[in-house]
């Protein structure tokens, strides 16, 4: 290691390709900097560029003489066009968060103003902010409502928009592509639906930035593959978090959580019961543990070993779809769907088979990532105006898409997530003088389906539901 210097010369500090570049290192300094590793190929030390804000505190608290080329943005006024006057638990947020150092996760309920809790942040932390989403719908809707606030012009990243402004709205993917050449242009990130950010390619768009200031929002910060410890790295500890029942009245339309168990047909029960007893024939043969973390694996690994095994697969699949798709449940979703007349209904399926099968029985829109835009655009432009008073679907409309007219939900099918079940719930919940929300869950008598169910039933927002 070759690049250090006698104390009181000026430590370097540069922005290359997504990290950090420190030459110039005094050989006291450098146990001090966090982060940092010598890079034998341009003989210089070189961190992550999310390491920015820990290495320039470190340096300014320790008085190190340094040179900062890495930061290429200033303190900017975002005035807003109208006063905002923030509901009580987003105070509490605010406070929490900037008393974290402007730095971490802030959790709330699908309707319950995390855009605006955004804006109000973006006013005061003033630096060139850059907003993440995971779809081109949240990327129009944050649009709109920046638009809405502040007097000067957005940019916009992603959905064939390539306007770079001081204020701006990208995609993950979007970003993910600029973020080598651009990590540097910005003060704050913003992450909306920040879970998203662990995932294998997303993490270096909080990676390869600098930003000091960081705001991740999200309904549930937890994740099923449990790699929450990269979220909080990456974006800040959780510093504020309210539940759905917390706000219900409030923010949040107060609403009721219904399951309703049916019975599947006795051509189907049989079936079902036939490929339910050679998947687990096959887990007990080969001692499949699913509590363990990596019990799912175990069976796709032994799966795939044998000819029993690739029938299990088969048979695991054909289980789980009689379960979630059995008639009895069409049958279910049309007496829902009578004796809530005159409301606006969403129905939930697990995969797109079963949402366009009902879609094709009934007459109903259907939306899907197949659904191309125009169309899109159309269904939910009349769910809104009241045109059409009941949309299918099966995940797309999970996140990223703002339908507060929407009351009733029925769930034909999904996962056993806390997500799934939090953002589902939410879709019905925006707040509307008068409303009341209804979640009704089909379930197929003494099948899988009922323990899935029952694990998500833990979640309190189920126990508190009335």
């Amino acid at each position: 290691m070759k690049n250090s210097l006698k104390e009181g010369e000026q430590i370097q500090v540069h922005f290359d390709k997504g990290t950090l570049v420190l030459t110039d290192i005094p050989e006291t300094t450098f146990p001090l900097i966090p982060g940092i590793k010598w890079d034998d190929r341009t003989q210089s030390f070189r961190a992550p560029a999310y390491c920015y804000r820990e290495i320039v505190l470190t340096l300014r608290n320790n008085k190190a003489n340094y040179k900062d080329h890495a930061r290429q943005f200033e303190p900017l006024s975002f005035s807003l066009k109208e006063k905002i006057e923030p509901r009580p638990y987003q105070v509490q947020a605010m406070k929490s968060w900037l008393d974290k150092g402007s730095y971490g996760i802030v959790a709330l309920p699908t309707g319950s103003g995390k855009t605006i809790l955004a804006v109000l942040l973006i006013e005061k932390i003033k630096r060139p902010t850059l907003i993440h989403v995971p779809t081109i719908d949240l990327m129009h809707q944050w649009y709109s409502v920046l638009k809405k606030y502040f007097k000067i012009e957005i940019g916009l990243l992603g959905g064939g928009y390539h306007e770079i402004k001081p204020l701006t709205v990208a995609t993950y993917d979007s970003a993910l592509l600029q973020v080598a050449y651009r990590g540097n242009q910005f003060g704050f990130a913003v992450y909306d639906e920040c879970h998203h950010l662990p995932g294998e390619q997303f993490q270096y768009v909080a990676i390869s930035s600098i930003a000091p200031f960081r705001l991740g929002l999200t309904a549930t910060p937890e994740r099923t593959d449990g790699r929450e410890s990269l979220l909080y790295t990456l974006s800040g500890n959780l510093s504020f978090q309210a539940h759905i029942h917390e706000l219900k009245g409030q923010a949040l339309a107060p609403y009721t959580v219904i399951t309703r168990e049916v019975d599947m047909s006795f051509e189907e029960r049989e079936e079902y019961e036939a490929a339910r007893k050679c998947y687990t024939d096959f887990l007990k043969k080969e001692q499949i543990d699913f509590s363990h973390p990596r019990g799912w694996n175990t069976f796709l690994w032994k799966a795939s070993r044998s000819l029993g095994g690739r029938q299990a697969f088969k048979a695991y699949h054909i289980q789980k779809q009689l379960s979630q798709a059995s008639t009895a449940k069409i049958a279910e979703i049309w007496d829902l769907v009578q004796q809530h007349r005159g409301d606006r209904i969403i129905i939930f399926t697990q995969d797109n088979e079963m949402a366009y099968r009902i879609g094709r029985l009934f007459y109903m829109p259907v939306l899907t990532h197949h659904t191309k835009l125009k169309e899109r655009e159309f269904f939910l432009d009349s769910f809104r105006n009241g045109s059409y008073t009941v949309l299918i679907t099966s995940k797309v409309l999970n996140e990223g898409v703002d339908v507060p007219e929407a009351n009733v939900a029925i769930v034909v099918s999904g996962s056993g997530t806390v997500r799934e079940h939090v953002q589902r719930l939410g879709r019905i919940l925006r707040g509307r003088p008068g409303k009341q929300a209804y979640l009704y869950e089909l379930v197929s008598k003494s099948t899988g389906e009922y323990f899935v169910n029952k694990r998500r039933r833990q979640h309190h927002a189920y126990q508190l539901s009335q």
